[in-house]
């Protein structure tokens, strides 16, 4: 099948389906997805899932699903890199017609005890090179690379990037069961696929020069444009690891990171918009967008800034959406195990949505806002100890006049409940903070939350009253 033809810009997104959707690989789609629509061009979603002992099929699902919550999407129809063997062998095959490649009968073993035995450069040092041999069990296909002369690759990002081909093994490019390598794979499909530019990890920048020996010695007109992204790394300037970090991206979004927000972070790690404003929408950032414009320093990937965009984009949310969102964290948190979910009444959530929605920075934050709203409250010891037990005669007091006053108030609502107890610390020269601690732990157990006058308007009159009993009962 000959190649498809490109537009100016056809970037792909290669994963493999061999585990969960790592922060690195979903930053590596979003830039090729940038370039790609950036430029009006396309991004192709490629599955390479030759490696069939690793590779997983619910993953590839799990994969879909988080492009999809990102709002990645791809151009045509999902390339399964294990269903194109046939071509990947007849490359091979072609190789061996051109006498580029050659079978070689070395296990690993015999690599390392050669070098063990010799020093110098480890590595496949040539041994079945010119031996002549035929196909037979246990045997791989290696690529004859040059042994002089350079391999030079043009990077967007890092400039010209010079290798020694004498410094480029043999590599394999068949395994001993017949399937093609990785790199064999892949040089192939980018071609068949007429990808234009191909952007991913500097990890992956020894592996170009073998990606360019192979799309020359298969013919390839064209070179395609490589740009090889910064890597991320935790605060200690250490790669993004899964041993020791938090790199699932389902984790972020199970604990409340709108999506619009971990794009809008990951777009910034190895790229900056030209005017310095990193919060925005999307399709700015699409714009905005420029390959070249990526840095190749190390990005830190930092939790507590990509909180903050979270809280601003969560802040930017209409009520009725961020209502929709929350729910399912609300209902999750507060509903008994095993109760039915249409059970839970949305209202007293909804009731305080604006107001959990201007102090939240994660989704899953919004049920401590609302907890004390469905039962009653956990008191926070600490809480306790430091409002009711530290100065428990200005504890008394507090409850005692909120008691009295509240309960014959004409109306329930917070510029009453406000007017009532202010009214009453002014009067007799209390700190306003200091008048509505007691009254804050007596109704929600916490000395932090949201605002308390309206809160108690939600809660309404007769579990306010009961509550603020129990806690001067408590009191003494």
């Amino acid at each position: 099948m000959p190649p498809v033809p490109s537009p100016t810009v056809r970037t792909r997104f290669a994963p493999s389906p061999t585990g969960f959707m790592h922060l690195g690989s979903a930053r590596t789609a979003l830039f090729n997805w940038l370039a790609a629509r950036h430029a009006g061009g396309e991004m192709l979603l490629r599955i390479e899932d030759t490696d069939a002992e690793r590779s997983q099929p619910e993953v590839i699902d799990m994969i879909l699903g988080t492009l999809e919550w990102l709002g990645i999407d791809w151009d045509g129809e999902v390339v399964y890199q294990s269903q194109r063997a046939a071509d990947h062998g007849a490359a091979v095959d072609s190789l061996f017609a051109d006498g580029k490649a050659y079978w070689c009968a070395c296990s690993r073993d015999d690599v390392d005890l050669r070098h063990k035995e010799r020093g110098g450069k480890p590595g496949y040092d040539g041994f079945c090179r010119d031996r002549g041999l035929a196909a037979g069990a246990d045997r791989v296909v290696r690529f004859r690379s040059p042994a002089d002369g350079d391999t030079v690759i043009d990077d967007v990002i890092r400039g010209e990037v010079r290798f020694a081909n004498a410094d480029i093994e043999d590599f394999v490019i068949r395994r001993s069961n017949g399937s093609a390598m990785f790199i064999t794979a892949n040089a192939v499909d980018d071609i068949f696929m007429g990808i234009t530019h191909i952007v991913r990890g500097e990890d992956l920048l020894p592996a170009t020069p073998k990606i360019v020996l192979l799309r020359e010695s298969l013919h390839a007109v064209d070179r395609p444009t490589f740009a090889h992204l910064p890597l991320i790394v935790n605060e200690k300037r250490q790669k993004l690891s899964k041993r020791r970090d938090d790199v699932a991206l389902e984790s972020y979004r199970d604990r409340g990171f709108l999506p619009e927000a971990m794009v809008n972070y990951l777009a910034t790690l190895g790229w900056g918009p030209p005017d310095g404003v990193e919060v925005r929408p999307i399709a700015e950032i699409i714009g905005l967008f420029e390959l070249s414009s990526v840095t190749k320093s190390s990005a830190f990937f930092d939790v507590k800034k990509l909180e903050s965009f979270n809280g601003d984009h969560i802040r930017n949310l209409s009520a009725a959406d961020f209502v929709s969102r929350t729910l399912p964290f609300v209902r999750t948190a507060l509903l008994p195990v095993g109760a039915d979910p249409a059970s839970f009444d949305p209202a007293a959530f909804e009731a305080m949505a604006p107001l959990v929605q201007e102090r939240v920075k994660r989704l899953d934050e919004a049920p401590d806002f609302v907890d004390f709203l469905y039962h009653d409250p956990a008191m926070d010891p600490d809480a306790w100890a430091k409002t009711m037990e530290k100065d428990a005669d200005l504890a008394r007091r507090m409850l005692d006049a909120a008691i009295d006053l509240l309960g014959a108030l004409a109306v329930w609502e917070p510029v009453a409940i406000n007017d009532a107890v202010i009214g009453f610390a002014d009067a007799n020269e209390i700190s306003r903070k200091k008048a509505q601690g007691p009254i804050r732990v007596a109704i929600t157990g916490r000395a932090v939350g949201p605002p308390l006058w309206e809160a108690m308007a939600v809660l309404g009159r007769e579990v306010s009253l009961d509550r603020l009993g129990l806690a001067r009962a408590s009191v003494g």
